[in-house]
């Protein structure tokens, strides 16, 4: 949390003047805070706890932030301070546990803002007080009529919408306006500082207020003081002087940027033609190329009208194919079927030839042997008649045989 944000007050990180309106706030409630039990809703940095522990009994500061209650644990230890992280729709403390609590700057923030005014009633004794502000919504609106809202902001109030709402809460409501006033200061040197403050008066301007304070009770409450916080450093004018200086340096600062940035503007200015220049050649090339792509998707029309064509004579020799295609089906099946009944008769009159050509190869074998055993026999008789014709030979040789022939006794034998 070491920058400020526009969300809270940082000490050291702010003006003095937005410092100084923070701070006072504070003071303000000092006065109600001696010796009491003070509770600090939606306390920040912790400073403003820190300034009602200097007269209060004890106080307790609660915050959402997680590096809000940090910041404010190291910077501000005290023995009667103490720094809760709790929303301020929901606080963890028991009822009527607190003679004084106050809420400066948080209501606006509350989606839920009622929700802040019922816990401080909740939380508030019986004879306590409770100590709320906000800002002016028409004057800060004016006054961030160039910057815009505040982020931070749910809600913003006017005059009377801000005392009908705690009104309906707390049945006693004293509304005090906020304003920085300037005024002239008489400070002695050398003796105690004993302040008698005359104010002017005038009738009060709600309308032109920057703050509305109220102080709420549950009981009447006496009394209704003009309160007046003087800084230490109160030289209103040193302060201009050292803030018109520091302008006046940031002036010469920004005369020097802007000299920088007429000399860009003046840079800017020529590239500019030149890029207008390049643009309309850009612009003609552009136009040329548009002309070309027209003509270019005209051809693609036409070629995807040639292509619908074609698919669809594509379509019509494919269903050509595909009709030719099953007429072949329904023929080569029919000639499947064909060959593989020829097969089956076929293998079936292989088969019976096979087995009449086995038993004529048996036949043959039979008639082989058969063959084979009367050659053996006609050979053997060929064998028996050649020793015969031999025997016949050598008989028809005999002289003997001769010799009875010639006188007629023997056999006539025949010798071829």
């Amino acid at each position: 949390m070491a920058e400020f944000t526009g969300e809270r007050v940082i000490p050291g990180k702010v003006d003095v003047d937005l410092w100084n309106e923070h701070i006072a706030r504070y003071t303000f409630a000092g006065r109600l805070a001696r010796h009491k039990c003070v509770l600090d809703i939606g306390c920040g940095a912790g400073y403003g706890s820190a300034e009602l522990a200097q007269v209060a009994r004890q106080v307790i500061g609660v915050d959402p932030a997680t590096d809000a209650v940090d910041f404010a644990r190291e910077n501000y230890p005290a023995p009667n301070l103490q720094f809760v992280q709790a929303k301020a729709e929901a606080l963890p403390f028991a009822d009527a546990a607190f003679q004084l609590v106050v809420g400066f700057e948080v209501i606006e923030h509350l989606a839920d803002w009622p929700l802040l005014l019922k816990e401080a009633r909740r939380l508030l004794a019986p004879n306590g007080q409770f100590i709320v502000s906000t800002p002016n919504r028409l004057y800060y609106e004016e006054t961030r009529r160039k910057s815009g809202p505040n982020p931070f902001h749910e809600h913003e109030f006017e005059c009377d919408e801000f005392r009908a709402a705690l009104q309906e809460v707390f049945p006693h409501v004293l509304l005090f306006l906020e304003n920085h006033a300037e005024g002239i200061v008489f400070q002695p040197l050398d003796h105690p500082q004993v302040a008698e403050v005359r104010v002017d008066t005038k009738p009060a301007d709600p309308t032109q207020s920057h703050f509305f304070v109220a102080v709420c009770a549950l009981s009447p409450q006496t009394g209704a003081p003009t309160y007046i916080y003087m800084p230490s450093v109160a030289n209103v004018l040193r302060e201009r002087e050292n803030h018109i200086d520091k302008l006046e340096g940031e002036l010469a600062t920004k005369n020097q940027w802007l000299d920088a940035a007429r000399e860009e503007h003046q840079r800017l200015v020529v590239l500019h033609a030149q890029q207008t220049e390049e643009l309309q050649q850009r612009n003609k090339w552009a136009q040329q190329v548009s002309r070309e792509l027209d003509e270019a998707m005209e051809r693609v029309a036409a070629l995807q009208e040639e292509l619908r064509a074609e698919q669809a004579s594509a379509r019509e020799v494919v269903a050509q194919y595909e009709a030719k295609l099953a007429e072949l089906e329904q023929d080569n099946q029919a000639k499947t079927r064909w060959a593989i009944d020829t097969e089956q008769r076929l293998t079936k009159e292989i088969q019976d030839r096979t087995n009449e050509l086995a038993k004529c190869v048996e036949l043959l074998h039979q008639a082989e042997e058969t063959l084979e055993q009367r050659t053996q026999w006609a050979l053997k008789l060929d064998g028996e008649r050649q020793q015969l014709e031999a025997q016949l030979a050598a008989v028809a040789a005999s002289r003997w045989i001769r010799i009875g022939r010639a006188i007629g006794l023997g056999p006539s034998v025949r010798t071829s």
